[in-house]
């Protein structure tokens, strides 16, 4: 069985930040994530992962002003020399807490600033951030970000298109952060898998409900219409042997919308329970077939 982690922004919601440690290591996980621990002190964090056997895999850059909506600055001209004052910041964090990899959350294009531009800052911010983490010796990735009903979070969407802006960055230390729910009806997702997985440096897990209401609506795997068996198939059979994080984005009004049926009001014990059990669940039935022997388009 594959390694198992919680990302306690979206799991244990109930309880406050810190507490949500104990919890994961009671439903038994063994690493987490969570996207900003900046509204804490390392030392408290620390303390939590000591104290309950748990490794951190990963956390994001400073994203801007999150609560205003912004998802990410990487991409704006005129906030360069902020985004490299959170890349220090997320550097002093990740010494402190022992994680070696942080994700870029690239951000939505700026209005009225060329395309042109936007690009070559978020090349050039690429470029320099993650010179500046190979020498603290760090991964930086960047996650494409499904597009969903016009919400234009970043500039790119597509494992193609990551793996494009890597190139054009051109530094060995940038790879990709890969998630299920954002990429699951990219057309040939096993010849893209296959292609770009020696780059991936973290992999989400969530599944597409349909319809779906929005993009904190996120449910169990195998309850959704994403093939994820085959996709977790491609997965090992293309080498990844890392974490597989739970991303379970369920909004019950944290973000502006109650759904009906939100995993957010089941009690904390029990979504856990039901996530590992989902995910070994289709994990078992996971498409072994041998990568040649594969037919593109075939998820």
């Amino acid at each position: 069985m594959p390694r198992f982690a919680a990302n306690l922004t979206m799991l244990f919601t109930e309880f406050p930040f810190l507490d949500r440690f104990e919890r994961a290591a009671r439903a038994g996980f063994k690493g987490v994530e969570f996207l900003f621990p900046y509204a804490y002190q390392p030392r408290d964090i620390c303390a939590r992962l000591d104290q309950f056997g748990l490794q951190l895999v990963l956390h994001n850059l400073p994203a801007g002003h999150w609560d205003a909506g912004e998802r990410g600055i990487a991409c704006h001209p005129a906030r360069a020399a902020e985004f490299r004052e959170g890349v220090e910041r997320a550097i002093d964090y990740a010494d402190a807490l022992g994680v070696r990899q942080l994700n870029c959350l690239v951000g939505k294009t700026p209005a009225d600033v060329p395309a042109a531009q936007v690009h070559e800052t978020l090349v050039d911010n690429l470029h320099r951030a993650s010179q500046r983490l190979k020498e603290a010796g760090i991964r930086l990735l960047v996650e494409p970000i499904n597009r969903f009903g016009g919400e234009d979070w970043t500039s790119i969407s597509s494992l193609q298109e990551a793996a494009e802006l890597l190139d054009e960055a051109d530094r060995p230390a940038l790879g990709i952060q890969f998630d299920s729910w954002h990429v699951w009806n990219t057309p040939e997702l096993v010849d893209e898998i296959e292609r770009h997985a020696h780059r991936f440096v973290g992999v989400h897990i969530a599944d597409w409900r349909d319809p779906t209401r929005g993009w904190a609506d996120r449910v169990l795997p195998g309850d959704g219409v994403a093939d994820l068996p085959a996709l977790l198939g491609t997965l090992e059979r293309a080498g990844w042997n890392g974490f597989y994080d739970l991303e379970i984005f369920s909004d019950n009004g944290t973000f502006g919308n109650a759904w009906p049926g939100s995993l957010w009001d089941v009690p904390e014990q029990e979504l856990a329970r039901r996530g590992k059990e989902a995910f070994e669940r289709v994990w078992s039935k996971r498409n072994r077939t041998p990568l040649d022997r594969v037919s593109p388009g075939a998820v």
